[in-house]
């Protein structure tokens, strides 16, 4: 029967089998992991484990430490990935136009609810539970009586329980009187302030930011930039003509959705971007309860009818300090693979967490269980019909080599591309085996070097559900005088077999493009072949 039109559950088969002794997982979950990494992800032996648990994608955020850190961090990623022997993209998170609580003397400070604390724009002041500073002179300006604001401490604590709700009663000059809703300990140096569903006019890419992308972000060729608080599809314009004006144009920019008015922009912010971040955190703050859960799914269904890949945010908080996530949470990561979502970011969890591998295994186990009861007909269907009538020539050979795929029971889709295009637009259908694409450097580009074409396209592939990318070669000292389809099914098939998805006598699927024409043929694997 199919439940929520989302999954397909066969009972009491299913059933009895979540009794049924868990079998080993030969290959990772279609649906990637995005780890953040920090203190306690920030060695090489950490940085191995999590790549090995599952991680595809490495996330900086740059809203604490500085570039030197962050350096430190990277040059152990790479020497990680290395000695692993996979590929892992680089992913900036930016700071935008976040408000800062400035808290001079680090201490604690302790806010009693019932009471009333002044936010003021004068830095000199010292912070207290009655006075706040903060570094924004418009606050006053923006707010009125009965707005909500919210101090977090989320990328510290991984919750909200150390955090501060704020109900705006008047303003005087330039500062905001506020009840405290809430009692509240806040400790560290520097707090956010966000205010519920008003336009703060301040940048999307700050002057931060923009240093930050191109000095650290030039220097290591960032495969993708997440770009927080985006509120139009102007603010994506923006940042792309920044990255072309140096010499990042390859970079692909992810718009991280975290407020009211990302939403009501959504349709033209996703088109403009390469992808999106809903990020529930600051939603779950601009929007009342009851409605973050609607704007994960309708969020997740037009990323899906676009092609384009959406990763979800804040799931297993509790794995911070416990290495079991909640029942809720363990749901609530199956909820969103159901949903659609390409991949999974872990904030705190890795960043901070005790148990960072734990954290990106635990998810994977669970995206990999949930990916088995996952409506991939409906989902076709629903991609045929959005997509319409008559079907452009590669839209039609990417739905058929899906629906071949499904109906000989391929082990495997093998895609040939430059870009990384072709891979994406298999993985748009929802194929329910793994897509191997092999990436072939442009002509003249060297794929042995950090910053190739090739190899740039290539790691972005890791954040599309289902799309495991291999690096081709056009060096016939490579090749070994075999033609480029003959090493690209060599090379996709014997790496397909070293991890368990392709066994004797499989059928694969192969995708290619020839000339102006893509075409679609079905092989069986044999021993013979390797």
């Amino acid at each position: 029967m199919q439940g929520g039109n989302h999954m397909l559950l066969e009972e009491p088969v299913r059933l009895a089998s979540v009794l049924a002794p868990a079998k080993p997982k030969v290959f990772p979950s279609l649906t990637k992991i995005v780890g953040t990494l920090g203190p306690n992800s920030h060695s090489v032996e950490v940085i191995e484990e999590c790549l090995t648990a599952g991680m595809s994608v490495a996330r900086f955020d740059f809203s604490w430490k500085d570039a030197t850190y962050h350096q430190e961090t990277l040059d152990n990623l790479r020497k990680a990935a290395q000695n692993v022997k996979k590929l892992c993209p680089i992913m900036l998170d930016t700071v935008g136009p976040e408000i800062q609580v400035h808290n001079s003397t680090g201490g604690a400070i302790e806010l009693i609810g019932g009471n009333h604390v002044t936010i003021t724009p004068d830095l000199s002041k010292a912070p207290s539970a009655d006075i706040l500073p903060i570094k924004f002179g418009d606050l006053a300006k923006v707010v009125k009586k009965g707005d909500t604001l919210f101090i977090g401490q989320y990328l510290f604590t991984g919750s909200e329980t150390t955090s501060l709700w704020l109900e705006v009663t008047e303003t005087s000059g330039a500062e905001v009187i506020c009840y405290v809703k809430n009692t509240a300990t806040l400790s560290g140096p520097i707090f956010t302030l966000h205010v519920s569903q008003v336009h703060i006019s301040m940048p999307t890419l700050s002057e931060y930011d923009k240093q930050v992308i191109s000095t650290w972000g030039l220097q290591n060729s960032v495969d993708i930039i997440s770009l927080s608080h985006t509120r139009s599809s102007e603010d994506v314009r923006e940042l792309r003509a920044f990255l072309k004006s140096h010499d990042l144009q390859d970079t692909q920019i992810y718009a991280k959705v975290e407020n009211a008015e990302g939403l009501e922009h959504f349709d033209e912010i996703l088109q403009e971007a390469d992808g999106i971040i809903i990020s529930r955190g600051d939603l779950g703050i601009d929007l009342p309860p009851e409605r973050v859960f609607m704007s994960q799914k309708t969020g997740i269904h037009k990323c899906n009818m676009a092609g384009k890949p959406v990763i979800i945010t804040r799931v297993v908080d509790s794995m911070i300090d416990n290495l079991r996530p909640t029942r809720a949470e363990a749901t609530d990561v199956a909820n969103a693979v159901l949903d659609g979502t390409d991949g999974i970011l872990l904030g705190a969890e890795t960043l901070r967490g005790q148990y960072p591998v734990d954290a990106v295994r635990t998810v994977g186990r669970i995206c990999a269980e949930a990916e088995t009861v996952y409506n991939q007909s409906l989902h076709f269907k629903k991609v045929v019909r959005h997509v319409g009538e008559p079907m452009v020539h590669e839209e039609s050979v990417a739905s058929s080599a899906v629906r071949s795929a499904m109906k000989v029971k391929a082990a495997a889709i093998v895609v040939f591309t430059f870009s990384g295009r072709a891979a994406r637009l298999i993985a748009k259908y929802r194929a329910p085996m793994p897509v191997l694409a092999v990436v072939f450097p442009r002509e003249g580009s060297d794929p042995s070097k950090w910053r190739s074409y090739g190899t740039t396209q290539a790691r972005q592939c890791f954040s599309v559900r289902g799309v495991y990318p291999l690096m081709g070669s056009t060096d016939d000292a490579e090749t070994g005088g075999l033609t480029k389809e003959e090493y690209g099914i060599k090379l996709a098939l014997n790496y397909g077999r070293s991890v368990g998805i392709i066994k004797p006598y499989d059928r694969v699927i192969i995708f290619e493009k020839i000339g102006d024409s893509s075409v679609v043929k079905i092989i069986e694997c044999d021993d013979s072949e390797r």
